[in-house]
């Protein structure tokens, strides 16, 4: 029996991380602990490419020129939609989830997707940091388990 292992090695791994501006101050802390996890684990900062859109919406588009680009191992989605008084905020959430997606099935590439769904902003507050950091380490397992998927099926794994 054959056992692919977690890897959350990130050495010679490219990585781009797109955020939404909109609730810049929680879309910010989750950049900061995103990008120090990514180092943490290995990613070199020069291989790391960070770019910012106006919203949630705008990211899914984004990705999707990223990904089409074959440059990246893994992508990810940063930022917060947070609950107002309209049906905004579920078109918002349900619209970027499913774009995101649609993105990483499309280009077969790995995305971890960040963009918090929450009732408030001090919730979405408290979120930020840890879903900053968990999306880097989803990102480095995910891109390290397609590799070793692609070496297992292909006999080579050296």
């Amino acid at each position: 029996m054959n056992e692919l292992k977690i890897d959350l090695e990130g050495e010679g791994l490219r990585i781009a991380i797109v955020q939404a501006r909109f609730n810049a101050s929680v879309g910010s802390a989750m950049r900061e602990a995103c990008v120090q996890e990514l180092l943490r684990l290995g990613v070199d900062q020069n291989d790391i490419l960070i770019t910012t859109v106006p919203g949630a919406l705008e990211v899914p588009l984004t990705l999707s020129q990223l990904a089409e680009t074959g440059r990246f191992d893994a992508l990810i989605a940063l930022g917060a939609v947070i609950r107002g008084e309209t049906y905004h905020f579920e078109l918002v959430s349900n619209e970027s989830a499913a774009g995101i997606s649609r993105v990483a099935l499309e280009f077969h590439i790995p995305i971890a997707n960040g963009i918090l769904t929450t009732e408030n902003e001090a919730q979405a507050a408290v979120r930020a940091p840890i879903k900053g950091s968990d999306c880097a380490q989803v990102a480095v397992e995910m891109a390290n388990l397609l590799f070793a998927i692609d070496d297992q099926l292909s006999g080579d794994d050296e």
